[in-house]
């Protein structure tokens, strides 16, 4: 099935778009923020690690993101003064147990912007857990272009909800059977293995989980076939978020920040999806239980990760504990989980970045 949808024909345009490029000078992204929830009860108006959060807003250091707990396993992450229509949401669990953290909501509230995020446990049970959580939406086409990124925001149907690409072409996404979609973005990275992606299910009433279960770039953009799963690990037809970054940051700027990297392991590290701007290699080690990603001279505060899981089968993965910073080197440590929450070790995306 997976090998007949990445045949199939694409459709040339997705549902209008929220979030559509324009001509015009380089703004990408215009609004952004992530946080780390380093507390899985935070009491109410919780300020989370202010090491690990920053955003687009006016003296993020002096105005900083609140969370609140609305009920077991569930959260709204309070991004002040960026709020408004489109973008997309990430969210990774940070948990050394079987948990995944996925995105509810997200939407404008006053002057910011409110994303809700729920996490499970592998039976599908609501669990309380840390994890973090990012938010940017962006406009306009790469002045002069470096790198790549797009992203897309799709429901169960396939059809497009919000979508950005920095070529300035319009990304699609067809619909497969059950909890498989082919997203197609036109314009974007190389014809060979070239950057990151990172997927996050998006559902307000059930646990899902979402991955990359295939990649085929191309000289005329980049192919990637999106898989869901619900707690029972049987297929299931969720909303998602997909991002792409090539030689950039995994909210979508590039330079600043000039410290970010990020790292594709698929048994092997191809050479481009493993980049780190300081131009430093960044390396793997661990058993996969966890893994330890290793990225040398980039670890700068406020600073943020993000893993994806990607290959066959139901498998998810996460961050097994908050990443480190060491005399500038920045370790983020990417745990995976196979049925009944089982830990394994399986192909992952991972990315960091720093907000300066």
């Amino acid at each position: 099935m997976l090998a007949a949808l990445l045949a199939a024909a694409l459709p040339t345009a997705g549902a209008a778009p929220s979030a559509s490029p324009v001509a015009g000078p380089a703004a990408v992204p215009d609004r952004w923020g992530f946080a780390y929830l380093d507390n899985a009860t935070p009491p109410a108006g919780y300020v989370p690690d202010p090491s690990r959060q920053w955003g687009s807003w006016a003296s993020p250091a002096a105005n900083p993101v609140k969370v609140d707990q609305l009920g077991l396993g569930s959260y709204v992450v309070h991004f002040p003064q960026i709020g408004g229509r489109g973008g997309i949401a990430h969210a990774t669990a940070v948990n050394a147990s079987a948990h995944w953290c996925q995105i509810a909501d997200w939407r404008p509230s006053g002057s910011g912007e409110d994303v809700y995020v729920n996490c499970y446990l592998p039976s599908g049970a609501p669990d309380n857990s840390t994890f973090t959580v990012l938010y940017t939406s962006s406009s306009g086409t790469l002045t002069p272009p470096t790198g790549s990124y797009g992203y897309v925001y799709a429901d169960s149907s396939g059809t497009v909800l919000t979508q950005y690409n920095s070529a300035g072409a319009t990304n699609a996404v067809s619909k497969g059977s059950t909890g498989i979609w082919k997203a197609w973005l036109p314009g974007l990275g190389l014809s060979s293995h070239a950057g990151n992606f990172q997927v996050t299910a998006v559902d307000p009433k059930q646990g899902a989980h979402c991955k990359v279960s295939e990649w085929a770039p191309g000289s005329t953009g980049q192919t990637a076939v999106v898989t869901c799963y619900d707690a029972s690990d049987a297929p299931y037809d969720a909303k998602w978020t997909l991002s792409y970054s090539y030689l950039r940051a995994v909210h979508g700027p590039a330079f600043p920040p000039k410290s970010f990297g990020y790292l594709w392991y698929n048994g092997s590290l191809p050479t481009l999806t493993n980049y780190n701007s300081s131009g430093a290699t960044n390396t793997l080690g661990g058993s996969g239980a966890p893994f330890a990603v290793t990225l040398p001279s980039v670890a700068v505060a406020s600073d943020t990760a993000h893993a994806t899981a990607y290959g066959s089968g139901p498998g998810y993965c996460g961050l097994y504990r908050p990443w480190t910073r060491t005399g500038g080197t920045a370790q983020l440590y990417v745990n995976c989980f196979g049925p009944g929450g089982t830990p394994v070790k399986a192909p992952f995306f991972t990315a960091y970045t720093s907000a300066f």
